[in-house]
Formats: structure tokens, C-alpha cells, sequence
């Protein structure tokens, strides 16, 4: 499975999103209202208030914090390399990110863990909402479907089923892939960025995502999974 995509030229992205302001109260009162609306059925006995530490899941009232991104290296003995974009300036972060992909080969595959329902829309949106350009590998509008190249490797477990969402969690237990959520998990975000100001931690943790989604990609291509030494951690 797979076979057919050169590792090389495919970059394994994660983002970890909070709500744009630290409390629901710090939120402008035009936007307050239509979180409310935005929410209203998704909230259940909550009310919007204290709905809005879920903000960050919606582009609308959301921001990214970190992308972490993995490059694979090496032959026969793959190895990993993985950088975090991450900062509390979300224009700054997406500016940095987005040299990255200018300086790749315009067709380089990106993928992602519900990357097409979550991590390429919301960086498209926020790169849009700050005013910055598209890289190539994210010019989607226009494009037939297969034109795309995105991957992800939770579409790719459904095989066309349409059942519901399979959690990367899930996928590394099962396939004998170690955890990357032996610390916080996605629910657990906003608490740590806004409440502990602990940025470097989440990075932590993304990172760990990225490194997770690419021995999926390893196990799915019924391949080995990198070594531990084999994978490098850069600087910002």
C-alpha cells in the first residue's frame, strides 16, 4: 500500500489550535454572538460560555500555535527529521511555515491525521484571515480531487467506508506504534497555552504527532519503524 509515493518528497504536517482569547468573557461582544449561534448545537447542557474552551477547533475563533513537520531521510535505514513552527504571533508562525513550502518542490505531498478535514482547511483559512500567500502545495481551489495531493492517514484506514472518525491514538495502538499522547492530549491544548503558558510542552506534543503519523505511513507501506536514533528533533 502506498508504494507508488516516494517518502522523500512528502513533508508529515500536525497543528495544535487554541481559542483566540484566553476566556470567553475577553472575547469582543460581536463575536460573542456568533459563537453563540456557531455553537448552539454542538453545546448540549453547556452554555456558550463555557462551550468556548472549544473555540479553537473553528478557524473562525480559533489560532494555530505550533506546526510540527516531519522530512524523511536516509535509504535502506529511514530516518526522520522533525521542526516545530510554534509562537504566540500566529502570522509570524504561519509566515515562517509557509517559506518552508515555498522553498519545496511545488508537487511535494503533505499528509496528515484528518488532515483534509482539519489541518490543511485550517491553515488555509488562517493564512487567508492574516493575509499571506498560498504555497503551491496548498492551492486546492480550482483542482479536481485527484489533482490534490494531500494524504491522510485517517481516510486512508477507511478504505471508502464512512464510518466514524478512527483516532490516531487508536491506530498507533493497534498497529504496535509507541503513544505520542503519554503527556496531554488535543482537549487538553487551550488549558496548557492559556492557564500554564507551557508553549514548549505542546510543541512537545505535536512533535510527537508528526512522528506518530509517519510510522503509520511506515506500518501502512508494510515497512519497518524508523529507529528511535534515527529520528532528529530540530530547533525552531
Amino acid at each position: 500500500m502506498l508504494e507508488q509515493y516516494d517518502l522523500h518528497n512528502l513533508m508529515v504536517i500536525d497543528i495544535e489550535t487554541v481559542p483566540q482569547y484566553s476566556s470567553h468573557d475577553q472575547v469582543p461582544e460581536h463575536l460573542q454572538k456568533l459563537w453563540e449561534r456557531k455553537s448552539q448545537n454542538l453545546r448540549k447542557d453547556e452554555s456558550a460560555e463555557e462551550f468556548y474552551k472549544s473555540a479553537g477547533i473553528w478557524a473562525e475563533f480559533g489560532k494555530i500555535i505550533c506546526i510540527s513537520v516531519g522530512i524523511f531521510t536516509g535509504g535502506k535505514d529511514a530516518g526522520l527529521r522533525v521542526k516545530s513552527f510554534a509562537g504566540h504571533d500566529e502570522k509570524d508562525l504561519l509566515s515562517r511555515f509557509s517559506a518552508l513550502l515555498f522553498s519545496q518542490p511545488p508537487n511535494l505531498v503533505l499528509c496528515a491525521h484528518n488532515g483534509k478535514e482539519f489541518d490543511f482547511p485550517y491553515i488555509c483559512r488562517r493564512l487567508l484571515l492574516n493575509g499571506l500567500p498560498f504555497p503551491p502545495q496548498l492551492q486546492i481551489a480550482g483542482k479536481k480531487p485527484w489533482e490534490v495531493v494531500h494524504l491522510d492517514t485517517m481516510e486512508l484506514w477507511k478504505f471508502g467506508d464512512y464510518k466514524n472518525y478512527t483516532s490516531l491514538n487508536l491506530l498507533t495502538a493497534i498497529f504496535d506504534i509507541p503513544t505520542p499522547k503519554d503527556d496531554i492530549d488535543g482537549s487538553m491544548v487551550g488549558d496548557v497555552y492559556w492557564n500554564l503558558n507551557q508553549l514548549d510542552r505542546i510543541s512537545t506534543y505535536c512533535q510527537k504527532d508528526v512522528i506518530a503519523t509517519a510510522q503509520l505511513l511506515r506500518r501502512y507501506r508494510g515497512e519497518e519503524l524508523i529507529k528511535d536514533e534515527l529520528i532528529t528533533i530540530i530547533g525552531q
